[in-house]
Formats: structure tokens, sequence, C-alpha cells
């Protein structure tokens, strides 16, 4: 893999992880030249002024500053996503200033593009080749084309010396969701409205200055704002946080110092080693935010964007730690799932799966209707024994490694479900079918044992006519094998 040598392991994985598997060496530029090629291929915007540099360059750069980035959609160009690009606000802080011209600039750039290819993809979206004429022009009314998502809200908060839990901290949030809120509305049929920042004027000019250049365009189609979820392409940026939330460690993975954390202290007149004393001495020198402050910024921000991501639930929160801690999860009142009727080496078996809210697996029945008391029963009370485990937080994931591709009787040819040919067990299927369920994980058939024989239903006592019947047809049949 070629990236470079200012990135981390993180951003080198996404990289890995965005990339189609065709295998072979992976370079940073070959990858991105998939989606900037695209770019820079389609034709220029009606309002583009003239001798206007081709976009692909700067979109380069951006990349590299990891400043901004194509969603995954538009990095692998994928016809059923929705193109649009990420950007790393932490990126546009130079000496402790936010560089809003840049930052708008950038936007912008980023908003054009995905107006450029909406503009040439969409007549093969709706069927209407283009053979002779050009495509047709954007419509106000076909909805958004993109999405512009913000992301590293706290390490750029950070950088400029503000709290995230502090009410300077959301005006700079609510002034930078306006400004983006603005630019991507700009020449569309409904424009965003200018607002009035006394906190921060650079940004109240500029929004004035675009809003001014756009004012007699009106044909531009709409593109959505708003921050960003977790995902690959925040990982290829190197955020702290993604999105609006707040970072909730001071240290990273591996032990160091975060960099907003370096920031925070040097904006407290704080070296390391003073920290470090404060910190031996029981004072701490930072406090991370919590629940609270992100909830408090989520409704901050929320009249500004058009897509956020959801909240943490405390209540959920607070059954994660009860679930930690072995305390059992109730069943929901109506459970969602699914019955299975199967046959394994020609003895039956019926399965069936309650669910949480959630869609996650609650409950398990596996009933072997026709084998023995003693077998059914013990059926029943392992179900019950998984059931439980599930329902106090242990992952299905260990129960499918503990008992998938177990093998006693019976076992056999798989009859009644796709997911399997051949089972080593009952068990063995049961497990392997859960997986590919609820874990979305296809696990293969194991190879056939000669040791693996399908039990005959026992002998029951005969009578003495009975007895001569069951001689009669073992000679038969004896006869058939000779």
């Amino acid at each position: 893999m070629t990236v470079p040598s200012v990135w981390s392991d993180d951003a080198a994985q996404a990289l890995i992880q965005l990339t189609p598997a065709e295998g072979g060496p992976i370079r940073l530029a070959s990858e991105a030249a998939r989606w900037v090629d695209l770019i820079d291929s389609t034709p220029l915007l009606p309002h583009t002024p003239q001798g206007t540099p081709p976009a692909g360059r700067s979109l380069s750069y951006l990349l590299l500053m990891q400043q901004m980035a194509p969603n995954a959609a538009l990095w692998r160009n994928d016809p059923d996503g929705q193109p649009g690009f990420i950007v790393r606000l932490s990126g546009f802080v130079q000496d402790g200033l936010f560089a809003t011209e840049h930052f708008a600039a950038c936007l912008k750039l980023a908003c054009d593009s995905l107006r450029r290819l909406d503009a040439a993809q969409r007549p093969y979206r709706s069927g209407e080749l283009p053979l002779f004429d050009d495509p047709a022009p954007a419509h106000h009314d076909d909805g958004p084309v993109g999405l512009i998502l913000l992301s590293d809200l706290d390490a750029c908060l950070a950088a400029l010396g503000m709290e995230y839990d502090s009410t300077e901290g959301r005006d700079f949030a609510k002034a930078i969701s306006h400004l983006t809120q603005l630019i991507a509305r700009a020449g569309t049929a409904k424009p965003a409205k200018a607002f009035h920042c006394p906190h921060h004027p650079e940004i109240e000019k500029t929004a004035i200055a675009i809003t001014s250049a756009l004012q007699s365009v009106t044909t531009l189609s709409p593109i959505e704002t708003g921050f960003s979820s977790p995902g690959m392409v925040d990982a290829l940026l190197d955020v702290e946080a993604c999105g609006l939330g707040p970072i909730f460690s001071l240290v990273t993975q591996h032990g160091t110092l975060r960099a907003s954390t370096l920031n925070r202290l040097a904006h407290k007149g704080l070296s390391p080693e003073a920290a470090l004393a404060l910190t031996l001495e029981g004072q701490s020198p930072l406090h991370p935010a919590g629940a609270e402050a992100h909830a408090q910024m989520h409704e901050a921000v929320m009249p500004f964007c058009d897509y956020l991501p959801a909240l943490p639930e405390p209540e959920i929160d607070d059954l994660k730690d009860k679930l930690g801690r072995g305390v059992r999860r109730p069943l929901p009142m109506r459970q969602g799932g699914f019955s299975q009727r199967t046959s394994i080496g020609g003895h039956r078996l019926f399965m069936r799966t309650s669910e949480f809210e959630d869609g996650s697996l609650a409950a398990l029945s596996l009933a072997p209707p026709r084998e023995s008391p003693m077998a059914r029963g013990l059926m029943e009370c392992f179900s019950q024994a998984v059931s439980i485990g599930l329902q106090c937080g242990v992952p299905l994931e260990m129960f499918v490694e503990q008992f998938a591709y177990s093998r006693f009787g019976a076992c056999g040819t798989v009859e009644g479900d796709d997911v399997a040919r051949y089972a080593t067990s009952m068990l063995d299927y049961a497990f392997r079918a859960l997986s590919d369920a609820y874990l979305g994980h296809h696990m293969p058939d194991a190879p056939a044992d000669s040791n693996d024989k399908q039990q005959e239903p026992p002998m029951l006592p005969f009578g003495p006519d009975e007895h001569k019947t069951s001689s009669r047809t073992k000679n038969q049949r004896l006869r058939l094998v000779s």
C-alpha cells in the first residue's frame, strides 16, 4: 500500500476497506483517480466562469491534506448510493484561527462537483439516453443530488481554544452549520436565509458574499447538509470524533495524548508534564464532555441540518451496563422472528426464534418431535439455557463458535433449508442457520465423516406374529442387499 507518510495506520486500513477487492498493491493516487477523473469528465455548470481550472486537482489536494474526501458511494461509484463529501472541520484551523474563506471555497467546489455528476448521470438513471442531445438541465424539484457532511467538530473546537460544553462552542457550531447550509442551497429555488453572527463576523461576511454572488441563479439542485456518522471515510480523514460527537477520551488507543488534548492544554497554558503533575495531585486539568453536552450540541445545530446521526439513548446505555453485570434483558411484548421446519438425516427438527426490538436474537426453541422423551427434554432445556444467555448479554457469536460443527447423532443430509446441505448434528445445523440469519455470516458444510452414520429408530418388542413378519421383512432386505 502506498499512502502519504503522515497518514496513520487507521487511515490506511480505511483505504483498504474502501478499495474494491481486486488484489494486488493499493496506491492512493490510483484509487482516488477513479472518482477524480469521473468528476473531471463531466461538463461544467452553466454559471461557471470561463477559465475555471479542473476540479480534480483541488479535490486531490484536499484529500492529501485530509480536509475533505468523498463518501463511500462516490468513492466506489455506487449507482444506488447518494454521492457526497465529508469535510473534516479541524483541518481548516490554521494558527488558532478558522480559515473561513478556504472552507467556503471547498464547500462550493464539493457542491459544484455533485451537481455536475448529477447532470451527467441523470439521463442514464431515468432511461432517457442522450444519444444526440445534451443532457437535460437540472430541475430544483428533482430532490437533493448529494450530501455535504461535517465531521471532527470537537477537535476543531479544541484547536480554536473552545470547550465543547460551552455557549461559545455551540455558537460556533451553529454558525458553521448555517454557513454550510447556505452554500449548499445558494442558487436553488429555496435558498437559506442569511444570518447574523456577531460572535463570528468573518463567517457572517463570507455568507453575505456567497449569497450576493448567486443571487440571480435559481436553477441549481439542492444539496443536503449535516454531520457524519462513524464510517470508513471518517477514519480515512483521521478524525478524532465523528460528526458532532464529543471526544470522550483524552488519550488514544495507543496510550498517547490526543491532538485535541494537547491543544486544550496549550490554550490553558499547561504542558503535558504540568498536567500530569496536577493529575497526580488529584486535580483534573481537563474535563471531557458527557452525554448531556452531546444532546445540547445536537439540539443547537438541528435547525441548520438536513441529516444528523441519532443521539445515544441513556436508557439503552443503562441497560447495557446492567447486562454487563448479568441482569436479564426483558423480552418485548410482541416478538419477531421466524419458524423453520427441517430434517437432518431423516430426523425432524422444529426451530423457532424470537427477537428484541432491535432485531437481534432474544430466544431460541429447538424441538425434535419424533425423538425420545429424554432427547426432547434435553433439547428443550438446552434451548432455555441459550435463551437465558442471550438475554443476559452473551453474544450469539460465542454460541455459534461453540456449537457449530459439533458431531453427534442425528446427522446427515439437510432437507427443508438451503442454508446447509449436510449437518454433523442438529446443533450444527441450528447454529449455522442462526449465524446466516442474524450475523450475516454463511458457514460452509463440514466434510462428511465416514463414522457419521444415520441412526435407525430403536427396535420395538414384537409379538409372535409380528416377529415372523419382521423376520420375513429382514430376509427380504437381506436378499435385496445380496
